[in-house]
């Protein structure tokens, strides 16, 4: 009989290509617990994991350890999994839907991992702000479509005269400015909670208010956290600071951003172009407001994979095993990532 029952609630890494979970998947995370864990991997249902309800409560009961990527940590999960459940670890950086807070209050640690992805943030944050300068996506849709003009899309601009901003100064922040200044004449950031020392240290000049930030930059980077304070931080009101023919760009999460104010921005002119990797829900096609943003010339979107390459997940994946491992044979706490 296995010493640990490991619940993943939602491993899109296991689903093969024909559409059901794949046992086979999981050899990564068999390799880090040996024979002391039987793995349960989620409950999918109609080319979705199940994440809500009776089937799920069912499902993560009498787990030693939880790993969760979209699936949301309530009250009604935790009376879920309590007492068996010792570990709560979350797939990704964010840890908005770990409800960490929560856990600690129960005796459960909680882990997300920071930082196994850094270098594919930032590459993928510029390359959405490089093909919004240089009109990248529109040239070669026109040009696709059977139109050759090097005027579609109208005049870029030439970078290095420049400011960029960037909304948030942590792991990703500060990797994003090194990337930036090689683009950009001037980099500037947002950061309550990073001291201007630190940014100097970068080569970043802090802005003490967003609106500074929003009104001296030619684009816009977010890379903030997503919480009570934070949520929507652009909205109609502070948007209303952005410099005229901005552009900005978003891969942190979807509700960071007002869609409403993008919208109505875009409209009027006053952004250049907007980026986004993110979006609440995940599909925009699902959300009115996004949906509409989508049909903007100077949109570029992508599914929520600015995080993936084949070695981050391995590494992600590899992480969270040796975490689970730590807590449950160990008995220590979590060594990366702890949260509670």
């Amino acid at each position: 009989m296995s010493a640990f029952k490991i619940v993943y609630t939602d491993p899109m890494w296991a689903v093969g290509a024909d559409g059901e979970i794949d046992p086979g998947s999981a050899a990564l995370e068999r390799a880090v617990y040996g024979s002391e864990a039987e793995l349960v991997l989620g409950r999918y249902e109609a080319g979705a994991f199940v994440k809500e309800g009776p089937a799920f409560l069912d499902l993560v009961r009498g787990a030693d350890a939880l790993v969760i990527y979209r699936a949301q940590i309530t009250p009604e999960v935790v009376a879920a999994i309590k007492p068996s459940c010792k570990v709560v670890a979350r797939q990704g950086v964010g840890f908005d839907n770990l409800n960490a807070p929560l856990l600690a209050a129960n005796g459960i640690y909680g882990l997300n991992v920071p930082d196994y992805c850094v270098d594919e943030v930032t590459t993928h944050t510029l390359s959405l702000v490089l093909a919004l300068e240089r009109q990248l996506c529109l040239q070669n849709q026109r040009l696709k479509g059977g139109t050759w003009n090097i005027f579609d899309g109208g005049y870029p601009r030439r970078t290095n005269d420049l400011t960029a901003g960037i909304i948030g100064f942590g792991r990703i922040g500060r990797a994003s400015a090194r990337k930036l200044q090689a683009f950009y004449g001037r980099v500037l950031a947002y950061d309550p909670y990073v001291h201007n020392d630190l940014m100097r240290g970068y080569g970043v000049t802090k802005c003490d208010r967003l609106e500074d930030l929003l009104g001296q930059s030619d684009v816009v980077v977010i890379h903030a956290l997503l919480d009570d304070g934070s949520k929507f931080m652009i909205n109609r009101e502070s948007i209303a600071s952005i410099r005229q023919g901005a552009l900005l760009v978003n891969t942190a999460r979807g509700n960071l951003v007002q869609p409403e104010a993008v919208l109505d921005s875009l409209r009027e002119g006053r952004l250049g172009g907007y980026g986004s990797d993110v979006f609440t829900p995940e599909d925009p096609n699902e959300h009115p407001i996004n949906r509409q943003i989508l049909g903007f010339d100077n949109v570029v979107v992508t599914s929520h994979r600015a995080f993936l390459s084949d070695t981050a997940e391995r590494s992600q994946r590899t992480r969270v095993a040796e975490e689970i491992r730590r807590v449950l044979r160990d008995g220590q706490p979590p060594l990366f990532g702890r949260l509670a």
